[in-house]
């Protein structure tokens, strides 16, 4: 009977059982098709990734994404944790993936002795500002009063780098009392005419760094421990909105859930548009085999 190999890790953590995990299939090619997306579902994780052969030669792999219910064009902490399972494909430290939103670059990590340790991953698209959300939507998707949400920056609006999440700052005290409201998710996607999901990342200041929580039930993740995608894009959101040329801080979000997760942001202005890029480390947990017919 046909095996794949796979191994899980936690991404965005230097402690096991924190971060975010991730499964991680090595060799995909044997899988079948219609295999992928129940597989993922098995897992039961925030996303699992596939690696494939590039298409271009001069990348490291294709690697498909997938939540418990669909294929992702990007997914940050998906890419972190793929970059350190196929670290020993880098060259000079660097490896390029093709995903459904493009090229994601990766920049591996090494402490002093020179063993990785995790991965920077620069998002595949620039910034892309989309539509307003009400407060009040947003605030009953978070089951928290329209005082809670904070608005002197800008409304909630959706920002993407290759995956869009409503960005939704809140009151400090705040963030740790929201929870996710189905129904509420529903009713605010539907007023959304042609939008396939909804996704709210809430955030709060700490200072110069950010603390944040991610929400997206109807994808089958009430809470995430940390998304890398919907980070680098309020990264370059914050950074749009300051007007400046350079962004760096830290994100602080898994806390509610008992898995803290650190990511290091960076977002910065080219020629084309407003870039940014996730950073982490990873902890190995699991190997295992899959079996097909």
């Amino acid at each position: 009977m046909p095996t794949s190999p796979f191994v899980t890790i936690d991404v965005f953590t230097e402690q096991r059982f924190g971060g975010n995990p991730l499964a991680v299939f090595t060799d995909a090619v044997g899988i079948p098709e219609a295999a992928l997306q129940p597989l993922a579902g098995e897992l039961n994780l925030s996303e699992t990734t596939f690696v494939l052969p590039p298409d271009d030669p001069a990348h490291a792999a294709r690697v498909r994404i997938f939540n418990r219910t669909s294929e992702m064009d990007f997914a940050g902490h998906p890419m972190v944790g793929t970059a350190y399972v196929l670290a020993d494909r880098a060259r000079e430290g660097r490896l390029a993936f093709e995903v459904r939103a493009g090229v994601v670059d990766v920049e591996l990590r090494h402490d002093s002795a020179g063993i990785v340790r995790g991965a920077a991953i620069t998002a595949p698209r620039t910034l892309a500002v989309g539509d307003r959300h009400s407060v009040e939507s947003i605030a009953a998707c978070l089951r928290l009063d329209t005082t809670d949400v904070v608005t002197a920056q800008h409304e909630p609006i959706e920002a993407s780098m290759g995956n869009a999440f409503v960005m939704t700052e809140v009151r400090a005290d705040a963030l740790s009392q929201a929870s996710p409201d189905e129904a509420a998710f529903r009713s605010a996607l539907a007023t959304q005419p042609g939008a396939g999901r909804l996704a709210i990342l809430a955030y709060a200041r700490n200072g110069d760094d950010v603390r944040t929580r991610m929400f997206a039930p109807l994808s089958g993740t009430p809470e995430d421990p940390a998304t890398g995608s919907a980070n680098v894009a309020l990264a370059g959101l914050l950074l749009n909105l300051s007007g400046g040329r350079h962004l760096a801080y830290t994100s602080v979000q898994g806390v509610e859930m008992g898995r803290e997760s650190r990511m290091e942001l960076v977002a910065w202005r080219e020629s084309e548009g407003i870039r940014a890029s996730v950073a982490g480390s990873c902890i190995p947990v699991l190997r295992g085999e899959a079996e097909f017919s």
